[in-house]
């Protein structure tokens, strides 16, 4: 095929490209609804939806807004834990908030908002996938939060807050983390007792020893795992429990065999 047909070939999907990218943004109102607030002031919206390759200055993209957002969300979620989990010490505490405030979970809060339709992105990053990047996600969730707390205070920042990031549930925010820390968190979610684990056998020699563990969770039948530690037969007890009740079916799978 010749260099004059390559360029005919590859026309018709240029063109396709440039249609996707020109494609009319859906309204405002849609994404408000789902994030649950109404602007009294959209340019607010409207900046904190705007990608720097877009912008004409760092004032007119979300960045400022992202960085405080960032601050709004720390503070509305240690406020909600400190409330929800009285029992819980500060290391319990500053490793629920670490999952919840953590970038993939607000990439995954702005794709439940689906954010991506309504970004305001230059050329690059549209022919470059951006209305799916995690990253520019993320920063726009936070910014999103920003501009909800200078248009309306923060009481109505963290409303939203609360109704998207749950700190009950093993969602988002625990598929990072192993199974053993994503059960005590639903657990103590929903003001259950911490999980408990015990060896129900050893068998094997002292150099090969091998372990069936099982986790108790108040109202549940035990979760049995088995593995050459007792951390690995812990994580498969977890996981099971998990998988049997269908609890945070996402979560990491934990470490294994060969761990």
């Amino acid at each position: 095929m010749t260099g004059p047909d390559l360029d005919d070939a590859a026309q018709p999907r240029a063109n396709a490209r440039s249609r996707r990218a020109h494609k009319p943004r859906p309204p405002l109102s849609a994404l408000e609804e789902r994030i649950g607030h109404s602007f009294a002031d959209q340019d607010l919206l409207t900046r904190a939806l705007t990608h720097t390759s877009k912008s004409s200055g760092r004032g007119g993209s979300y960045q400022r807004l992202e960085f405080l957002g960032d601050r709004v969300l720390g503070l509305a979620v240690a406020d909600r834990l400190y409330g929800a989990f009285p029992n819980a010490d500060e290391g319990d505490l500053s490793r629920r908030l670490a999952a919840l405030v953590r970038r993939e979970t607000c990439a995954v809060v702005a794709a439940s908002w689906e954010v991506g339709p309504h970004l305001i992105l230059g050329q690059g990053e549209v022919m470059g996938g951006g209305r799916r990047n995690q990253t520019i996600l993320a920063d726009v969730c936070e910014a999103i939060l920003g501009a909800i707390y200078l248009d309306a205070g923060f009481d109505a920042a963290r409303a939203v807050v609360e109704a998207h990031f749950r700190p009950g549930e093993p969602t988002a925010a625990a598929r990072g983390r192993d199974a053993k820390s994503a059960l005590q968190e639903w657990a103590m979610g929903r003001s259950l007792p911490i999980p408990t684990y015990a060896v129900v056998e050893r068998t094997g020699p002292d150099h090969a020893p091998r372990f069936r563990i099982a986790v108790q969770v108040e109202g549940l039948e035990p979760g049995l795992g088995d593995g050459t530690s007792k951390r690995i037969a812990e994580q498969a007890a977890a996981r099971a429990l998990m998988e049997r009740e269908g609890i945070g079916a996402s979560a990491d799978a934990g470490p294994t065999e060969t761990a």
